[in-house]
Parts: structure tokens; C-alpha cells; sequence
């Protein structure tokens, strides 16, 4: 018997030309990534429109047998959380390869009108703005739990992208690169990809110097491709993959961009959507139906309007477009005023103690430099992606366990990845903060600040999970 020993870095360059001919072949099969495509959007439209038209389950109904029940399951139990985690795992793939509303904005954007884009629509704060505002608006008309919101959130969201397609851009997603309400959530968690399409400056110069004109290449997501260095923006479609023969789907540390490319440039609205949206807003929207908070709130806002005389909030109703109002199930004006006011006052609560304790975090390393805050921010990106995905995968438990399947080992799988998430929150923390000192009491103290920031934002989740 013979054992054949292959060094080391033999194998990893085997690994490496292996994912490089993946992005070659995503490149030649365009036409295969249109077909998915197109078939996603049939599907996406079957599932969000057909249950608009059907009765509203009963109680005897489940999601096997009821295409209401299963089409809010695929959705908000299934589709989104898994969504998320192949961003964080592969990057934008999802943006680029299956989205709907992606291929229908480019589609729009091939026969419409081709205008120039105009500067108010770049500003990077709509993302951010676009996110907390469908999170308000989704749980003031329980998104999760009926399909009419549903249809007008996503839906709405859909038609948005077409008209932006159709005005603006030829053959362009501006839509995903600029207004997107989840384009900066899947930016944010692309950079702890594993995979990226990397940019090699030095061949690209040497394929410019060659004379030879390569084949015209159009990034629909309006990336600068030559001076890429991350995965935040690609969409990784593969359209560019051999371009100048500078470009391929490679490897890397999953702490790479955040810890050497995300410090380049301050980006304060990703800071916001860290600490305030992610951290804040989005752990409110799981956590409001279910917080003992919530509910003495309610109480003490109903005796005290009781007391003198005020009667119609607890009475006066909307329609279900503007607050929850189904047999059974009603939001009052005073439900919707303390449910908005609850996720806010959580998103300020985060927020405003989180960027306390980064700035002093920023201010222990050295003289005070406003990049350095936000480069610090980035470090806390796997704990506030890992919230969101358990606030999602929360809905799918609850589906399951309503239709009598229960997940024993849940509550351990939960804890594993808090645990999980905060110690690689707190390896990027330590490793940013190499950049800016080298002096270990200050690290120290500057990992110590941001690790109780990290305690404030899992204490959220250990409320909703464990204590409430």
C-alpha cells in the first residue's frame, strides 16, 4: 500500500484554481443564471400574490395543508433566514444570481428610458432609511403573519425596483446599489464572506499596457470594478470573472475585509444601521409582541387616558394597510403609537449606548479620528447579523411548533451561535484595534468597552429567548 503525501500548498493552489474555474464557469453560463432568474420570479410572484386571494387560515389549518400557511413559511421562515446566512457564507450570490427583484430592475432597466442617474438618489443613506422604515411599517401591519401585507410591502418593494429600472440606467440594477431597504444588511454581511471576486491591480495594468481591448463587460450593480477591494458591493454574478484576465473568484480570511478594507473610507451610515438598525430596531420588531415592557406600558397608558376621560386610542382602529385589523386580531391607535414608540426607544437604547462606548473605545487608542470610530463599528457586524438571523429563524420555530413540530436542541443551537458570533465580534475587535495601537493596556481597555457593548446586544436576545 502506498500513501502519497501532498504538500500543502499544492493542495491549497489545487483549492485555488478550483474556485477560479467556478467563477470562469458562472461567466459562460449567464444564460443559466437568467433562466434561475426568471423562474424565481415566477415562483416569487405565485407565492406572494396567490394567497392574497385565498380565506385566512383557521386554526385547524397547517402549513402542509394550507398555501396560505406554507407560502408566510417559505417566506419569513425559510426564504429570508437562509437568505442571510449564505450572504454571510458566499457573499451577495443571492443578490446576484437568484433575486427577483434584482433581474426584474435590469430587465426594466434594458427597454426603459436609460436616464442618468440624479444625485439625490445616491445618497448612502436610503438603505438605511429604507430598512428601518419597512421594519416599522411590517410589524405595524403584521407582515409576518398575513399575506395582504405581505404583498404590499414585498410587492411594493418589487414594482419600486421596476420603475427605477425603467427611468433610470441601461442594463443597470440601480435599485440594488442605491435604495434596496435590504441592500446594506447583505453589504454589511458580504464582508465576512469567505469568497470573493478579487481585482490583481498589477495584472490589470499589464493588460492595459498589452494593447489588447478585452471584451466589453457591463457590473449591472454599478461597482467600480478595477479598484474593488472588497465583497460589500458584488453581486457575484461572475459577469466579470477573467476580465483582463485581473479577475477571480478566490478565497480569503473571512476577517480580511472588515479588519484591512473596511477602515479605508468612514462610513457612518453603516454605523447607524450596526447599532441603531440591527442592533436596535430589528431586535424591538422580534422582541415588542412578547416583552412584559410592552404590556405595562400598554396598562399604565390605558388607565391614565381612562382616568380622564379619553377613550376613542383604545377604541379608534385603521384599516390593514395602515395598522393591523383582521377577526381576532387588532391593532388600536394606541397599540400602534406604543408599538412604534417601543422599537424606537429600543433602536435610540442601542444606539446611543453602543456609539458611547465605541467613541470612548476610539478615544483609548489614541487622539480622536471619527474613522476610526466607524472602522470599529464594523468589528460588530457578526453579532448583529447573527441577532437578526435568530429573530428570523425565531418565526420559523414558531411555525413549526404551532403545527406540533417541536426542535428540542433549539435553545442550545441559539446559545452556540451568541456564543459564536460575540467571540468573533471580539477577534475582529482585537484585530482593529492592532491597526491603530500596538499598546496592550489600551487595546485591552478599548476591547473591554466594546465586549459590554456586545453584553448590551446579546442581553436583548437572551431577554426574548431565555427570560421572557
Amino acid at each position: 500500500m502506498t500513501i502519497t503525501i501532498v504538500p500543502r500548498h499544492v493542495s491549497s493552489a489545487r483549492s485555488d484554481d478550483a474556485w477560479r474555474k467556478a467563477g470562469d464557469w458562472l461567466q459562460r453560463h449567464q444564460g443559466a443564471i437568467r433562466t434561475v432568474q426568471w423562474t424565481m420570479v415566477v415562483l416569487y410572484g405565485v407565492l406572494l400574490i396567490v394567497p392574497v386571494f385565498l380565506p385566512l387560515p383557521d386554526r385547524a389549518a397547517y402549513l402542509w395543508t394550507n398555501f396560505t400557511r406554507f407560502a408566510q413559511f417559505i417566506f419569513w421562515g425559510i426564504w429570508w433566514p437562509l437568505v442571510l446566512l449564505t450572504t454571510a457564507l458566499v457573499g451577495r450570490i443571492w443578490c446576484g444570481i437568484v433575486c427577483p427583484e434584482g433581474a426584474i430592475t435590469e430587465f426594466a432597466s434594458r427597454y426603459g428610458y436609460g436616464r442618468a442617474i440624479p444625485r439625490w438618489l445616491t445618497w448612502p443613506g436610503w438603505p438605511t432609511l429604507a430598512f428601518a422604515s419597512t421594519t416599522l411599517y411590517g410589524q405595524m401591519t403584521s407582515v409576518y403573519q398575513y399575506p395582504a401585507p405581505t404583498l404590499l410591502i414585498l410587492g411594493g418593494s418589487t414594482l419600486a425596483a421596476a420603475l427605477v429600472g425603467f427611468l433610470y440606467g441601461r442594463n443597470k440594477r440601480v435599485w440594488c446599489r442605491y435604495l434596496c431597504p435590504v441592500s446594506g444588511v447583505f453589504g454589511l454581511l458580504a464582508k465576512l464572506a469567505p469568497l470573493h471576486f478579487r481585482v490583481d491591480p498589477p495584472l490589470w495594468q499589464l493588460s492595459q499596457l498589452s494593447g489588447v481591448k478585452p471584451k466589453s463587460l457591463n457590473c449591472a450593480p454599478l461597482v467600480p470594478i478595477r479598484t474593488m477591494r472588497g465583497a460589500s458591493d458584488c453581486h457575484m454574478c461572475g459577469r466579470c470573472s477573467g476580465f483582463r484576465g485581473a479577475i477571480r473568484l478566490a478565497r480569503r480570511s473571512p476577517n480580511h475585509e472588515i479588519v484591512h478594507v473596511a477602515g479605508a473610507v468612514a462610513k457612518p451610515w453603516e454605523t447607524v444601521l450596526i447599532v441603531a438598525g440591527l442592533m436596535g430596531l430589528a431586535a424591538g420588531a422580534f422582541q415588542w409582541s412578547i416583552s412584559p415592557w410592552f404590556v405595562c406600558a400598554k396598562i399604565w397608558m390605558a388607565e391614565r387616558l381612562m382616568e380622564y376621560g379619553v377613550t376613542w386610542p383604545l377604541e379608534t382602529t385603521a384599516p390593514w394597510w395602515i395598522l393591523t385589523n383582521y377577526p381576532g386580531d387588532v391593532m388600536t391607535s394606541l397599540d400602534g403609537v406604543l408599538l412604534i414608540a417601543y422599537m424606537l426607544a429600543v433602536a435610540v437604547a442601542y444606539g446611543a449606548s453602543t456609539l458611547l462606548l465605541l467613541a470612548l473605545a476610539t478615544r483609548s487608542l489614541g487622539p480622536w479620528q471619527t474613522r476610526r470610530l466607524h472602522h470599529l463599528a464594523q468589528s460588530l457586524i457578526p453579532l448583529a447579523g447573527a441577532g437578526v438571523f435568530l429573530g428570523l429563524s425565531g418565526l420559523t420555530v414558531s411555525q413549526l411548533r404551532s403545527d406540533g413540530i417541536v426542535l428540542p436542541f433549539i435553545g442550545m443551537l441559539r446559545a452556540l451561535i451568541l456564543t459564536m458570533a460575540t467571540f468573533w465580534s471580539g477577534t475582529l475587535c482585537w484585530q482593529v484595534t492592532g491597526i491603530y495601537n500596538q499598546e496592550p493596556v489600551r487595546r485591552m481597555l478599548a476591547l473591554s468597552l466594546i465586549g459590554l457593548a456586545m453584553m448590551l446586544g446579546v442581553a436583548g436576545w437572551i431577554l426574548l429567548f431565555w427570560i421572557w
